[in-house]
């Protein structure tokens, strides 16, 4: 397996911190809205990544955390009127069912920061008693990144520029230095108290905090892989990094991974730039496992750009596998070919290299048909691809329907019922060659919005996108 470093910039083997054993964490998301085509671009990259290293028989601890308390989320408190409690859990619970229709593997942690403050301020207090934090006298307590001689190694970013804009006071010693425990200033909102004040954790400390608590590492390493989206490298891994490796005297992650980003028709997806792409809204016009395969087309490092002409595309190549599917079907699962096994994987262990994964993919449905075509009753290649569809299912995670319920995707039953009887007339028109009912029959039901496939097996027919 290798994996591009976005710290290191270059492709690695990679070597886990414990043999057989990987650990990993990604940051997940701010629960005060709905999740956008990001966090699902980010939730799919690292499942991918999950599910490929369980495939070469690693055995895979991943966390992926909520920040269930922040700025945002108490704004959004206060205009909804819902407790903390009750807005968060309604997001993460709504984020869980989005990831679900997607087929994201649930994480094996999933850590919130509001149950992570002992640790938290644990963390910080050692942070202050080691010199590498201060309390200034509104109780909020900074990182003095000027003690980290190693700050800016992650991302390459730091300057007075960058960070200037981010936040400011001028008790601050440094524009660079970050807030690791904000003090309350209004009696309206909500607290955590602390030996330094009553307040709320920075953003970047939960992370630390948590990986802290839930992985044991090693005397280098904490983790073995930090993921998360491009946007993430800085500040918020930059600090991250720092604010781990001044309190545990050990580097946070062997391993940083990074997604790019999506956009809409070209312009990254931003709420500034008012085009911000809700998942929920996505799944209420097209399929979940469409979404995913579409959303994976593309090399997880390299920006997204969304359209649904690309999209249809991307269906179609997903028609094919469950055509194949279909027609294996009904049998019982062997074992994959070994050599197509190969191929698949070594293509997902060279950084998740999509494309070729996709390809090999292709390949293997086009030879397959081929052979089907020179002998339908070969009840051993059968068994065989209905195998290989499992593992690109247990890797790629898409192929896991039944093929006749994939191709009957969004239709209701009475609309079902009533294709059905359209296609016994139409079957019955073909046996006494009335060839005018039958192709009728035909442009109706595309008018429907369904297309017909006639094949030795019979007439197949399927919901057009």
């Amino acid at each position: 397996m290798h994996i591009y470093d976005s710290v290191k910039k270059e492709k690695l083997p990679f070597e886990p911190l414990i043999d057989d054993e990987v650990s990993i964490y990604v940051c997940g998301p701010t629960v005060y809205d709905d999740a956008h085509l990001g966090h699902a671009r980010s939730s799919l990259s690292f499942d991918l990544l999950a599910r490929t290293l369980k495939a070469l028989g690693y055995s895979v601890t991943m966390a992926k955390n909520f920040t269930d308390i922040d700025d945002k989320i108490i704004k959004k408190v206060r205009e909804s009127g819902r407790s903390i409690e009750e807005l968060t859990t309604y997001y993460i619970d709504r984020y869980l069912s989005d990831m679900d229709a997607i087929n994201v593997l649930r994480s094996d942690i999933e850590p919130k920061a509001t149950e992570s403050m002992d640790a938290i301020e644990s963390m910080i207090a050692r942070l202050i008693k080691l010199g590498f934090a201060y309390r200034i006298d509104s109780g909020d307590v900074y990182f003095d990144t000027s003690r980290d001689a190693k700050y800016g190694d992650i991302s390459h970013m730091v300057s007075d520029d960058t960070v200037s804009r981010i936040e400011h006071t001028s008790q601050k010693r440094s524009s660079k230095d970050f807030a690791l425990w904000k003090a309350c200033n209004d009696s309206d909102d909500i607290c955590f108290d602390a030996a330094f004040s009553s307040g709320r954790p920075g953003w970047h400390i939960e992370c630390s905090a948590m990986i802290e608590k839930h992985f044991e590492g090693n005397d280098e390493y904490s983790i073995d892989i930090h993921g998360g989206g491009a946007d993430l490298l800085f500040p918020h891994h930059e600090n991250e990094a720092a604010q781990s490796r001044c309190a545990t005297g050990r580097e946070v992650a062997k391993y940083w991974m990074h997604n790019g980003f999506v956009q809409i028709d070209g312009e990254k997806m931003s709420k500034s730039l008012g085009n911000s792409f809700f998942l929920k809204d996505a799944l209420e016009v097209y399929d979940g496992e469409i979404l995913r395969y579409y959303l994976n087309s593309i090399h997880y490092r390299n920006d997204f750009n969304f359209n649904e002409e690309d999209l249809l595309v991307s269906k179609r190549r997903l028609d094919k596998l469950y055509r194949l599917k279909k027609r294996v079907s009904p049998t019982k699962p062997t074992n994959p070919s070994s050599r197509f096994k190969s191929a698949l994987l070594s293509a997902m262990s060279d950084d998740l290299n999509i494309s070729v994964a996709l390809s090999v993919v292709d390949d293997m449905i086009m030879e397959t048909n081929e052979k089907l075509d020179n002998n339908p009753k070969d009840k051993v290649l059968k068994r065989e691809t209905l195998a290989n569809i499992e593992l690109v299912d247990q890797i790629l995670g898409v192929g896991y329907r039944d093929p006749f319920e994939y191709f009957q995707i969004g239709i209701e039953q009475e609309l079902k019922d009533e294709i059905e009887a359209l296609l016994l007339v139409r079957a019955e028109a073909k046996k006494v060659k009335d060839f005018a009912t039958s192709d009728r029959i035909r442009d109706q039901l595309t008018t429907m919005g369904i297309s017909i496939m006639d094949s030795p097996e019979g007439t197949q027919w399927e919901k057009l996108l």
